[in-house]
């Protein structure tokens, strides 16, 4: 589920035009070097295919679980959604940022509707409101709410 997430709101860069089949690094909303589906790369990282993009988001996804489940250990005995909608927000924002949040303290204990309160704070990138995020958060917020 994280994947879908992760997929419909990185989505494949494919830049420049000229080369429709595969990605190369540009400069994120946040002011970051990414390539594919998100992922952190460096600005001289060689172009990828959306395949190459795939297993870069899948290891990627795969950190964000691992640090999810670290720092919210309740998630493992609550619905898939309200996992893949944490995963998603580490996978964006990094575990560092779950793990000293407001956010964090929430999903450990079980106040969902503050818990989507707090993922709806988290807009900002450069400094600025970025319509993207605001509307990344507020399907996060949903997902973590389904089952409450």
């Amino acid at each position: 589920m994280a994947i879908d997430l992760a997929k419909r709101f990185e989505g494949f860069h494919r830049v420049p035009k000229n080369d429709p089949g595969r990605a190369h690094p540009y400069i994120c909303p946040a002011g970051y070097w990414t390539i594919g589906f998100g992922h952190l790369c460096d600005a001289t990282h060689p172009p990828i295919s959306e395949a190459e993009a795939e297993v870069y988001l899948a290891r990627d996804l795969r950190t964000a679980l691992a640090a999810t489940l670290r720092y919210c250990p309740v998630l493992t005995t609550e619905p898939e959604s309200r996992l893949a909608a944490i995963v998603d927000f580490t996978f964006n924002l990094g575990g560092g940022r779950l793990q000293t949040s407001t956010l964090r303290r929430r999903v450990n204990q079980r106040d969902w509707s503050a818990a989507a309160m707090e993922l709806r704070r988290w807009i900002y990138g450069g400094g600025k409101v970025l319509p993207g995020l605001v509307s990344r958060r507020e399907t996060e917020a949903v997902w973590l709410l389904r089952n409450a």
